[in-house]
């Protein structure tokens, strides 16, 4: 039965060392506060995380929706224990945009990430921007998904104005009532693959889901009239066999996602910024009133846009931030490990 979830023999070799303490490899499929629900070659099992693997691991080190994990089996309670997660592949990571501490781990060892967008409304750029520069930093490829094509009076200038945005990424316009584009996003996901979907409520994620699986699968809701907004319709995470045998994870909507502390995601969403800083006269070129700034004469010219010039800069400095925070962390534990050793050493020395 893992088979169908993506298991191989290289995930096989590095589950050796469980499977010689007799543990047994099963898939996360569905994350909820009370536990997990993992598909094992016994069929789904409902488990939590060992004592020790929940006291030893961080909030980023939890398991996930997406991990291969090794668990023990109640044979009489039909439950199980989660005592070890296989490294991750890959990982779709949320840092809360008001929090540089706080990581959570949404899906991992995803190969696609669907940045899903309605078309009922007017598009937020800035928010796709964030959403592509996550998506990137996860490791999967990304995928603009514009949802609920049927409602968008001028389909073609939307699609160019978000591929604008997009880069080499692909940029596709569904449509779940119609069924229309479901076909090439399905071509996005080969078989074994598995890709995420993420986007704000009332986007359609839990709709293409359900289109893809010709069945109501997953709970939707209406958009509310007057202002476009969705309600949260998944209260959880879930990874799902696609006909095609690919695998799907549906996620809670995110109005916002925070970046962690690599710039790999900023450079491939912003590559034409990228292009035109490398243009600058200076190297350390502030972009300011510095001459020969190509960045400044992009922006007297129209060439570059001011509001993607400026999240640019906005999320620069917040990975500036988030890599700050995490050098000082590094340099607290060092100061309290040196502390530590010398409280030892002190001890050591009154008791001779």
């Amino acid at each position: 039965m893992i088979t169908s979830y993506g298991w191989s023999d290289l995930l096989a070799a590095a589950f050796a060392p469980h499977a010689r303490a007799g543990h047994l490899p099963g898939r996360v499929v569905v994350q909820q506060r009370n536990g997990y629900l993992v598909a094992t070659d016994a069929g789904e099992v409902r488990a939590k995380g060992s004592g020790r693997l929940l006291h030893e691991v961080g909030e980023a080190g939890q398991p996930a929706v997406g991990d291969w994990v090794a668990l023990s089996m109640d044979r009489a309670q039909g439950t199980g224990t989660i005592h070890a997660i296989l490294p991750r592949r890959t990982a779709f990571v949320r840092r809360a945009a008001d929090s540089l501490a706080t990581v959570q781990v949404i899906a991992s060892n995803i190969d696609v990430a669907f940045v899903v967008v309605s078309l009922n409304a007017d598009l937020n750029a800035r928010r796709i921007e964030r959403y592509l520069a996550a998506a990137w930093q996860s490791g999967a490829r990304p995928v603009v998904v514009l949802t609920k094509a049927d409602l968008c009076e001028d389909l073609e200038a939307e699609v160019a104005r978000v591929g604008a945005l997009a880069g080499d990424c692909p940029v596709i316009a569904v449509s779940a009532r119609q069924g229309t584009g479901l076909e090439a996003l399905l071509a996005q996901v080969g078989p074994g693959e598995t890709c995420v979907l993420i986007g704000s409520s009332g986007a359609g994620k839990s709709t293409l889901v359900n289109a893809f699986l010709g069945e109501a699968r997953m709970a939707t809701a209406a958009i509310r009239e007057g202002d476009d907004k969705g309600r949260h319709t998944t209260s959880h995470r879930h990874l799902v066999l696609l006909p095609g045998g690919g695998l799907i994870i549906d996620t809670p909507g995110m109005r916002e996602v925070g970046l962690i502390g690599e710039d790999d995601g900023l450079s491939e969403v912003f590559e034409d910024i990228e292009a035109l800083i490398g243009q600058c006269r200076f190297s350390d070129c502030g972009h300011g009133g510095e001459p020969g700034c190509a960045v400044r004469g992009a922006l007297e010219s129209g060439a570059l846009d001011a509001d993607r010039w400026a999240s640019f800069q906005k999320l620069g400095t917040e990975l500036a931030a988030v890599a700050a925070k995490a050098e000082q962390a590094v340099k607290d534990a060092e100061r309290r490990g040196r502390k530590a050793y010398r409280a030892t050493r002190k001890a050591d020395r009154d008791g001779d």
